[in-house]
């Protein structure tokens, strides 16, 4: 179920000091922060579309994750439509002036009624921007209607090759847009075509890594730093690797205990410098896949070692039961915001080339504010974000949603950026 807040979602708790500080920060420099993003999107043009989740501590704000391919339009506020719809021609207009026909690909898992509202509503809003659009699978041998909640129809068709070019019946695309993250790997009918791809295969979990983004966002974060004059760390989460991790038979565990414990050290060296009174935890998870699978809170490296067999069965597998040998261990970040019912939130900001378009939170009622809400059981709250969060209100507070949404939309936009680097390092490696 999705529900919506009678309420915006406020901040809770006493260490909101040093976030007060970084968001009238932003704010200040809000002229210097669009031209430095500007200059960056001259040199580093973005994905067409992504996601970031974000964490808010209260004394820090930062990304943990970043989605290229992202999953929940449905979930944006629909009274910003114009704005998405301008968002998408002007990405269009910039980078694709030609692009009239262009195929969408969702993933294979289309018994999921809430990721088709999610095609559905991403296929409506190319639309409206001008595209002539056909949606199909390359798992599809006939064409199938989805009836969804909301009422919708969603056409899905089967993919045909025809040479080097993918095409439905008779409609041959200029360009493929990808809402599949090929967690299971780039299909052969995927694989050396003439047409486009976005974003390019190279962004699938396959070959991606969070470790490989999060080293990208760590040196831009220290650039942009020196632009508001802040402590880089309260917006960059400590982060470190380990390879070769066998969970099912206890193998590599001592890389993840030395690391979680190196990387727990230095949050509680900041923790000090700031005279934050809370435990240091870090999140230990796959270094590639999504769906909240293979993630665990850890607030030692001994927790790693003393895994029992059930829990290092969890963490041995991502999705589609890919074995999971890489894993990613990344300094956890509390979230302190809530519902109005009391249940923990973290915001999630979806953006389109370099607009932001909004965002909701993501909620869990049975996890804590030292666990990843991307799990199980999760829902979100589309309407949280009652403004876009384009522009701060510098009358207004510094936590006033206009506010917290424009410092939000910084630090997604950041992440996206870190998510553009990567694709050049995929084009100069010839992925």
């Amino acid at each position: 179920m999705i529900s919506v807040l009678s309420t915006p979602t406020r901040l809770v708790t006493n260490q909101v000091d040093p976030l007060h500080e970084l968001e009238e920060h932003l704010i200040r420099n809000q002229c210097a922060i669009e031209r430095w993003f500007r200059c960056q999107w001259q040199t580093t043009p973005p994905p067409f579309y992504g996601s970031v989740d974000l964490r808010n501590a209260g004394f820090k704000l930062a990304p943990i994750d970043t989605n290229l391919f992202p999953a929940g339009f449905n979930n944006l506020n629909p009274e910003h439509e114009a704005l998405h719809i301008t968002a998408i021609q002007h990405y269009l207009d910039q980078y694709h002036p030609s692009l009239q026909r262009l195929l969408l690909l969702p993933e294979n898992h289309t018994r999921n009624l809430y990721y088709l509202e999610n095609v559905a509503r991403l296929a409506e809003l190319l639309r409206e921007a001008g595209l002539e659009l056909r949606i199909a699978s390359w798992m599809l041998e006939e064409a199938h209607t989805h009836e969804l909640p909301s009422g919708e129809r969603l056409l899905i068709e089967p993919l045909r090759r025809v040479g080097a070019r993918l095409q439905v019946d008779d409609f041959d695309p200029q360009m493929i847009l990808l809402n599949n993250d090929l967690s299971g790997g780039v299909p052969e009918i995927l694989q050396g075509l003439e047409q486009t791809l976005l974003p390019p295969l190279a962004a699938g979990w396959q070959t991606r890594r969070k470790s490989q983004h999060f080293a990208h966002y760590r040196r831009l974060a220290v650039d942009f730093a020196e632009v508001v004059d802040i402590d880089p760390w309260l917006i960059d989460p400590f982060f470190r690797r380990c390879t070769e991790i066998n969970f099912l038979q206890a193998e590599g565990l001592d890389c993840l205990v030395t690391n979680v414990d190196a990387v727990i050290a230095e949050i509680a060296e900041r923790y000090r410098h700031y005279g934050i009174d809370a435990r240091p935890f870090v999140i230990v998870k796959a270094d590639a896949g999504t769906y909240g699978m293979g993630v665990m809170t850890a607030y030692s490296g001994t927790e790693l070692r003393e895994l029992n067999r059930k829990a290092r069965t969890r963490m041995a597998k991502s999705k589609e039961g890919l074995p999971v040998s890489d894993v990613f261990i990344q300094e956890g970040v509390y979230t302190f915001e809530r519902t109005p019912e009391d249940f923990v939130a973290e915001p999630v900001v979806y953006l389109l080339g370099q607009q932001v378009l909004g965002g909701f939170y993501r909620v869990h009622r049975e996890k804590g504010e030292d666990e990843s809400l991307n799990a199980p059981g999760a829902h979100f709250e589309p309407m949280a974000f009652a403004e876009p969060g384009i522009n701060p209100c510098r009358k207004s507070a510094p936590d006033a949603p206009i506010n917290r949404h424009y410092a939000y939309g910084v630090i997604a936009r950041l992440a996206l950026l870190a998510a553009a680097r990567e694709a050049e390092d995929w084009a100069k490696a010839g992925r």
